[in-house]
């Protein structure tokens, strides 16, 4: 029997941003949500998509050669023709300096435990481990399942990353093996919620409150973005949630950056033009939160 396979778009070694210690960040592709700042433009469909990087291609004809109907070399160099693309991948494979790649791959939960298990060593070093991020995992969710099965006989450390828009019933059976929930919080007002993102927060509040009574590890992580969701009301919102779920870890504040302005003109997707947003004040936006009761997990800065 053919083992069951996730869609994966990127595997991220030695990361320490994304939970405790060294990390390997495993992101898996598709999410439930359109967020105005998503930094991960690529995770969002479920589809593969090419890539094109402009600054490494040789304009050598090897794509051409497999794929006429898609790559040209004209006067102005190598240009291609999206639409005519079947996301085969015949030109990525022959693409020497990889300026051609398919984003996303079919992975098998063996083939992912493998892979994270060469990193052992650094995640015994560190107090590390594997961080299941996206996209959104839950929506694969059998696979989300089998996967940290696997990778909990491991005894690996699992964060998983989620958004919290989900039938809770998602979460109930992988909740018994992940150690940290890294629980997405990006807006408190529910119609500037579904503005910023395409729904409303109510399941993801709901979600909250029911992984925090069934005592799951949760560390709130809030993106804020200048001009959006920069507000005192906001603000007080992370603060309230922290006070109201004793067991929370408290608040990782992420400042806005811009890497779906490179991503977006790499894949053909449509531009966000959410950049730039300066400036950041990441220091008085720690301090407004403090100030309203919040438990802030970021280092003094």
């Amino acid at each position: 029997m053919t083992e069951p396979a996730g869609k994966i778009f990127n595997t991220q070694h030695f990361c320490l941003h994304d939970g405790p210690g060294i990390r390997t960040v495993l992101f898996f592709k598709g999410c439930s949500l359109h967020c105005l700042w998503c930094h991960n433009p690529e995770g969002i469909s479920t589809e593969n998509l090419l890539s094109f990087d402009r600054r490494k291609c040789r304009n050598c004809g090897a794509c051409v050669n497999v794929c006429p109907a898609v790559h040209k070399i004209g006067e102005q160099g190598h240009y291609l023709d999206r639409s005519a693309c079947s996301l085969k991948g015949e030109c990525a494979a022959v693409c020497i300096p990889r300026a051609l790649e398919i984003v996303g791959r079919d992975r098998t939960a063996k083939e992912l435990i493998a892979e994270v298990l060469r990193d052992t060593p650094y995640y015994d070093n560190s107090g590390g481990g594997v961080t299941i991020s996206g996209g959104e995992p839950t929506l694969q969710s059998q696979f989300l399942l089998t996967l940290v099965r696997g990778l909990k006989r491991e005894k690996l450390h699992i964060a998983l990353e989620t958004n919290g828009f989900c039938d809770y019933g998602v979460y109930e059976p992988v909740l018994p093996h992940v150690d940290l929930f890294l629980y997405d919080y990006k807006e408190t007002d529910p119609e500037l919620h579904r503005k910023y993102t395409g729904v409303s927060n109510e399941l993801i509040l709901e979600n909250l409150s029911r992984l925090s009574a069934a005592g799951a590890k949760i560390l709130l992580r809030c993106p804020v973005i200048p001009g959006l969701n920069d507000s005192e009301d906001h603000f007080r919102g992370i603060a309230a949630i922290t006070g109201k779920y004793p067991n929370l870890e408290g608040a990782e504040i992420l400042p806005y950056h811009n890497l779906s302005a490179v991503k977006t003109g790499l894949m053909g997707l449509e531009d966000q033009k959410m950049y730039p947003r300066p400036p950041q004040d990441l220091a008085k936006w720690i301090a407004r939160i403090r100030e309203y009761g919040g438990r802030v997990v970021n280092p003094a800065v």
